[in-house]
């Protein structure tokens, strides 16, 4: 089934099609730029892949970093515990309080 639209873009004919390809070319340009672009933030982003590399997960800096990650962790683990423990001190101060 033919519609009216259809009927009048080839009515329009050759002028339609010279525009529409000079938009697809404009398109072509802004792509090969964007894809330009894309390629030397790959080619950055490749670089400092490779210095992280180097330094690797076993460097000094790295097992300095993990074991300073750990004591946190423990710190915090003790310092929820006393928290926990302190509430508790607490709550029970407070019904002996509300008992008398």
């Amino acid at each position: 089934m033919v519609h009216e639209v259809d009927i009048k873009r080839v009515v329009r004919g050759p002028a339609d099609l010279e525009e529409r390809i000079e938009q697809l070319e404009k398109q072509k340009e802004i792509l090969k730029s964007a894809c330009k672009k894309a390629g030397a933030r790959i080619k950055e982003l490749e670089g400092e892949l490779a210095i992280v590399k180097g330094i690797g997960m076993n460097s000094p800096e790295m097992r300095a970093a993990k074991a300073s990650i750990e004591e946190l962790k423990a710190d915090l683990a003790r310092a929820k515990e006393d928290h926990q423990y302190d509430k508790l001190v607490h709550q029970k101060e407070l019904e002996d309080l509300a008992k008398k």
